[in-house]
């Protein structure tokens, strides 16, 4: 099976040679899944060097112009380092684009915290009108790639993963899909989380969500599967990839009219001080299957 960024090399490559509105925007990261592209294209295919800030800026730019940009790099140097840029020259500006990540939460742990952003998608999230797609699975990278391209001239972050789930699902971009129904809770795995969840939840009466875009938040279909279980109060875990509880202010705000609590399980503050591997990570974090069990049963009524 191909990785997420190859799959984006791939997709994006074509998508290229389909649509002359599009340019793709590099930092050195990546350029190598673009050799062809480029060669084929070489005025939309743009590496700026290791220059993050000039990055955005020149997607910015582009944007301006009419054109459709897609930026690329590791996380931490596409929504953190420049991230001024991302607010001025994108959202001041009134333009969009396609921001495309790799390297996650802790996709490469020999990399050190330089190369790490569990506080991405919370940072963008104080920007206004930003969608942010999370797949668990290279091809549900590819479906909400292809959404992101097509999505007009709006503004769409999409977090690509070595972290996946074993098999893809069959996701609409925008919206939750229930993989379970229960009546003791409602569990919201996010993007990679998945497969994780459902090993915790074994055997629980809960429902589960599984969430690869989650901005905008999918209120509806929380509130739907609240609704199914008994009557009175309605516990929600959500399990993000990233910061703890970057979308618990989300559910409470979709379950303000009923009575509700929000546990929210992911990333802690904490810096971890460790290399290993990424499933050592998801284990100091308290996010592996056995932990999580232990969190989630712990929580629920």
């Amino acid at each position: 099976m191909d990785t997420m960024r190859e799959r984006f090399a791939s997709v994006v490559s074509r998508l290229l040679d389909d649509d002359p509105r599009l340019a793709v925007v590099l930092a050195e990261i990546g350029k190598d899944g673009f050799t062809d592209a480029a060669r084929a294209h070489p005025d939309r295919v743009i590496n700026v060097g290791i220059r993050e800030q000039l990055l955005v800026g020149v997607g910015g730019g582009l944007a301006l112009t009419g054109m459709r940009p897609i930026l690329h790099t590791f996380a931490s140097f596409l929504v953190e380092r420049p991230f001024e840029q991302v607010k001025l020259d994108f959202g001041h500006q009134g333009v969009g684009g396609v921001l495309v990540s790799a390297a996650g939460s802790y996709d490469w742990p020999a990399g050190g915290y330089t190369h790490m952003a569990p506080g991405d998608v919370a940072l963008l999230d104080t920007l206004d009108g930003w969608a942010v797609h999370v797949p668990g699975h290279p091809d549900e990278a590819e479906t909400l790639l292809r959404d992101a391209v097509a999505a007009g001239d709006d503004s769409v972050y999409v977090r690509l993963s070595a972290h996946t789930n074993s098999a893809p699902r069959d996701i609409a971009p925008g919206r939750f899909l229930t993989v379970r129904e229960g009546r003791g809770g409602v569990v919201i795995a996010v993007g990679p989380m998945l497969d994780g969840v459902l090993a915790a939840v074994e055997g629980l009466d809960v429902t589960v969500l599984y969430a690869t875009t989650v901005r905008p938040f999918d209120g509806r279909t929380l509130r739907a599967a609240a609704g199914a279980g008994a009557a009175g109060a309605v516990d929600v875990v959500l399990v993000e990839p990233y910061l703890a509880g970057t979308s618990t202010a989300a559910a409470n705000d979709a379950l303000a009219d009923r009575p509700h609590r929000v546990l929210g399980l992911g990333i802690p503050r904490r810096e971890l001080r460790r290399y290993g591997t990424i499933d050592e990570h998801l284990a100091g974090r308290g996010l592996d299957p056995a932990s999580l069990r232990e969190r989630i049963s712990g929580f629920l009524r």
